[in-house]
């Protein structure tokens, strides 16, 4: 009898955490995953964010050349601009910085193509 209420209670925890999880990764329409991969930076320089808001927080700075392992990119609907998440390693200092780039200077030469746009409803 013990067994079985312990078995069913793991049962309901597991399908309220399916449902939980479930229901952020379908509100969460600002973000896309992408291919993790490697770019460098094509701006002479450009600030990298806590998140993805030019009034967010700056936790460093890159500079063209720099290289940029990218795993996420993001839409910002009000300002209807294109991010990239990942980290910067620095070529000066080695030095790694993880945030939000716009997508502009993370991608020269356009090397992959920017995602569609979430539909809005």
């Amino acid at each position: 009898m013990i067994v079985r209420q312990r078995v069913k209670h793991a049962v309901v925890a597991s399908a309220l955490d399916l449902a939980v999880v479930s229901g952020g990764i379908a509100t969460a329409s600002t973000a896309q995953a992408a291919d993790t991969g490697t770019d460098t930076i094509s701006c002479s320089a450009v600030k990298v964010h806590k998140s993805y808001s030019t009034g967010s927080t700056t936790v460093g700075i890159a500079y063209k050349g720099d290289k940029i392992t990218y795993s996420q990119w993001v839409y910002q609907k009000s300002k209807k601009k294109w991010w990239v998440h990942g980290t910067v390693t620095r070529k000066s200092d080695h030095k790694k910085i993880r945030g939000y780039v716009v997508y502009q200077c993370a991608n020269p030469y356009n090397t992959w193509p920017v995602p569609t746009p979430p539909i809005l409803k």
